[in-house]
């Protein structure tokens, strides 16, 4: 069992930044790939961006590449969410998501991942 809170959350103006953490707790964090996933009101949930166990490789949504940076860091149990250049598209909930490594599957599918958290509001004003 792995227990995940985000945080970082918050309102800011288009152009500008934020940080999002997800912590973990429970289960050896290194032994997890982890992702972010965002839900804005009225559509699906979808894909951000994800990261293998051990921090070497990155995927990110077309949407968010070349704005958004992915990292964790093992010896914290904790993955990070960069997120620069914010635009009123990216308003969402933003949840952090695990999967066990080497599970295999696609990273971009939701239904691939066995923990999540319960999300943090991030608003872009324009």
């Amino acid at each position: 069992q792995v227990q995940l809170v985000e945080s970082g959350g918050g309102l800011v103006q288009a152009g500008g930044s934020l940080r999002l953490s997800c912590a973990a707790s429970g289960r050896t964090f290194s032994s997890y790939d982890m992702g972010w996933f965002r839900q804005a009101p009225g559509k699906e949930r979808e894909f951000v961006a994800a990261i293998s166990w051990s921090g070497r490789s990155t995927n990110y949504a077309d949407s968010v590449k070349d704005r958004f940076t992915i990292s964790r860091d093992n010896a914290k149990n904790t993955v990070y969410l960069q997120m620069n250049s914010l635009k009123p598209e990216d308003t969402a909930v933003y949840h952090c998501a695990a999967r066990p490594r080497f599970g295999g599957g696609d990273y971009s599918n939701s239904r691939n991942y066995d923990y999540w958290g319960q999300g943090t509001q991030v608003t872009v004003s324009s």
